[in-house]
């Protein structure tokens, strides 16, 4: 299978055109006409992601981070990004990154964090014109419960070591705000529409002053995009079964909690 018919089918899903200004989704390393037999699946691309990717044989690297978000004016071994350019290059491993091109897209990061968390009826809570995407979903949850059980269903689900969240009063949690990762730029698109709670991987301090009795809860960034893993492998899976698709065994996370 060449490299360039499987960005096509990512793209299918989470197409390049409906990423983020900031962002650089799409083929960070490699050639469209390269043959690829085995993929891993990763939130980044570390040292230790592509060194495994060569011990594994596989000949491309499929994330959601990209690994290159600005242009490389050195190629050489001062910073991780080089690092592993030049060693996925000499290993003949490509490597392609859907970031927010796959947040924003319907069907892909913030849809999945909604189904783990069990939500119906979603809709954007911030719309791109002109087409069928949008950051971050609002909608309701199967079954309402209150603040702290809410909270408690979160930690369990996405095996959070240290919740943080704004103060609870025991209210009932029914319609909840999602946006993975970095996305407390929609507070107030949260607010506006009547989230009972705005789930995310970052907020700042002054977002907890802010809230207008919105319940904060902050997974962190890794643990709130964990299963985009499991979202890019079912697209994988589902165009390509002949292809042996895989998540890395790598732990990329770089934060780490004492309890």
């Amino acid at each position: 299978m060449k490299l360039k018919e499987i960005t096509g089918a990512i793209e299918k899903v989470a197409p390049l055109s409906i990423q983020d200004s900031f962002d650089n989704s799409g083929l960070q390393v490699g050639v469209p006409e390269q043959e690829i037999k085995s993929v891993l699946i990763c939130l980044d691309v570390t040292e230790e992601v592509v060194a495994e990717a060569e011990r594994l044989g596989c000949q491309l690297i499929l994330s959601h981070h990209p690994l290159l978000f600005h242009p490389l004016k050195t190629v050489s071994n001062s910073t991780y990004q080089q690092r592993c350019t030049v060693r996925a290059i000499k290993a003949g491993i490509a490597i392609y990154s859907a970031h927010t091109s796959l947040d924003n897209a319907r069907g892909g990061v913030n849809y999945k964090i909604a189904d783990v968390i069990g939500m119906d009826g979603l809709s954007w809570l911030s719309a791109k014109e002109g087409c069928d995407a949008g950051s971050g979903v609002i909608g309701d949850l199967r079954s309402p419960m209150t603040d702290n059980d809410f909270l408690l269903m979160l930690k369990d689900r996405f095996g959070v070591a240290a919740l943080r969240h704004s103060g609870t009063s025991g209210k009932e949690i029914s319609k909840v705000a999602v946006c993975g990762g970095a996305g407390a730029f929609l507070l107030s698109e949260a607010i506006s529409k009547g989230a009972d709670c705005f789930v995310c991987g970052e907020f700042h301090y002054h977002d907890y002053f802010e809230n207008s009795g919105v319940l904060l809860a902050e997974l962190g960034h890794y643990e709130s995009e964990q299963f985009t893993q499991s979202l890019l492998l079912d697209i994988m899976t589902d165009a390509f079964p002949e292809i042996q698709a895989r998540i890395t065994m790598t732990c990329t996370n770089p934060i780490n909690c004492l309890i």
